[in-house]
């Protein structure tokens, strides 16, 4: 058994600065909304013993495919800010609105309210900020609602102080309730066990994974691991199997571990890259979707792991049409209920796309082979991806069993990339199954 897999770019935005974050709104009617956020060093001009200056911005972003001519994404709203390093939307609404967090090169979390505006459009309005510390970044946040629960709402926070904070939200208020010290070094990650939202889980420069228990108090942690060789810098508690956690590190692999038992992960995966970002999907509880800097962005079938048979999870797609460090990357919970438009036959010849056209072509090549895709032409029109030309790779995968439910998938998707400050919008269509292994990027 295989299975065909596609993964084609439906639009490519310039962030103008080095993109590190992007987020689909969870909350609905609000899935088509979009947030990316950028981080910048400022260096001083010449002038020795200054401290460099970290700006960023928050863009907010309209995904609807109304038209084929269409570009489906319309920037709604730029915020220039502190350069950011991570956020997260609340996975509820808080007072009927949706909450987004972000963690600032400042040491602040900061919360923006969505807010619908006139016409059907929305924007962010700022709602409040707490400083975690003086003089550190805050480097990542999650919430305690992954699992759509909204009883206790909070947020846990990492810095570059090696702390971890856990912070309270009433009435629009962020507070304090606890923070300790965590690693010895830069804490670049830190999240919430969905399932049981006591229990915390950081990562740091340190190559240490902890768990932390807020019952019995930060002093020490529950369990300590020194199985990464790097640092940690990813950790996702799976929203739909319980005790189930995924862990990246520097050292290009992805962990998944037994909450129960921490001596030993249940796989270990090999990723070619240092993983800055892993992603449950929002409804299959088997795909991973991990973001691995140097080497591209993939998604993981993880099934036969979590189901104790061991080895290494699959790779069922990859993007790889970035161009640069991949640090940001989301699920979105839109549904895509039609399916993808046709290519041109791959023998077609490619002339007939750029005569009388003036295709802005971006060439962008992976170790193994280089692909094309026409964005737009000269005077700025949107070319569609139903007359993109595709590169087709054939590729057999291993027997797997999807979700029972879910036979086939297409997934709307985005991902943004550091040094050539993209973000990327691509859908993923997989058959499991088919009789004739196939694997397409276009």
């Amino acid at each position: 058994m295989a299975w065909k897999s596609r993964t084609r770019s439906l639009q490519v935005f310039d962030t103008e600065q080095s993109a590190d974050t992007v987020e689909w709104c969870p909350v609905s009617p609000n899935h088509n909304i979009l947030v990316c956020g950028t981080y910048q060093l400022q260096k001083g001009a010449g002038v020795e013993d200054v401290t460099p200056s970290r700006t960023g911005r928050l863009y907010l972003f309209d995904f609807r495919r109304e038209g084929s001519m269409s570009p489906p994404l319309t920037e709604l709203q730029r915020i220039d800010t502190a350069a950011i390093l991570d956020m997260k939307w609340c996975h509820v609404p808080v007072s009927g609105k949706a909450l987004l967090g972000t963690a600032a090169a400042t040491g602040e979390l900061q919360l923006y309210s969505l807010s619908d505006g006139q016409e059907g459009s929305c924007s962010l309005q700022t709602l409040s900020s707490l400083e975690v510390g003086a003089e550190r970044l805050a480097l990542s946040l999650d919430w305690s609602t992954g699992r759509m629960d909204s009883s206790d709402v909070r947020v846990v926070c990492s810095d570059s102080a090696g702390c971890v904070s856990v912070v309270s939200l009433a009435e629009g208020a962020l507070t304090t309730l606890s923070q300790w010290k965590a690693h010895d070094f830069e804490a670049w990650i830190s999240a919430f066990s969905y399932w049981d939202t006591q229990l915390i889980y950081s990562g740091g420069d340190d190559c240490k994974l902890k768990g932390w228990d807020l019952r019995v108090g930060p002093s020490c942690p529950t369990v300590t691991s020194k199985r990464h060789s790097m640092g940690v810098c990813s950790i996702q508690s799976n929203p739909h199997r319980e005790h189930i956690v995924a862990t990246g590190s520097y050292d290009e692999q992805v962990l998944l571990w037994d909450g129960r038992n921490m001596r030993q992960p249940l796989s270990e995966s090999a990723m070619g890259g240092g993983v800055w970002r892993l992603k449950w999907h929002p409804t299959h509880q088997h795909l991973l979707l991990a973001a691995c800097m140097h080497n591209d962005f993939h998604i993981l079938h993880c099934q036969q792991a979590l189901e104790g048979s061991g080895g290494a999870c699959p790779v069922v797609a990859s993007y790889i049409l970035h161009n640069s460090l991949a640090y940001g990357a989301d699920w979105s919970r839109l549904s895509l209920d039609h399916p993808a438009p046709c290519s041109p036959h791959a023998t077609e010849p490619k002339e007939s796309l750029t005569e009388s056209r003036g295709h802005v072509r971006i060439q962008y090549e992976s170790p193994t082979a280089s692909f094309d895709t026409s964005l737009e032409d000269d005077a700025g029109q949107y070319i569609p991806e139903s007359i993109a030309a595709p590169s087709t790779t054939p590729a057999a995968g291993p027997a797997l069993n999807p979700d029972h439910d879910a036979p086939s998938l297409s997934c709307l998707l985005a991902s943004c990339s550091f040094y050539d400050h993209m973000l990327h919008v691509w859908r993923w269509d997989w058959t499991p199954g088919e009789a004739q292994p196939e694997s397409e990027q276009c």
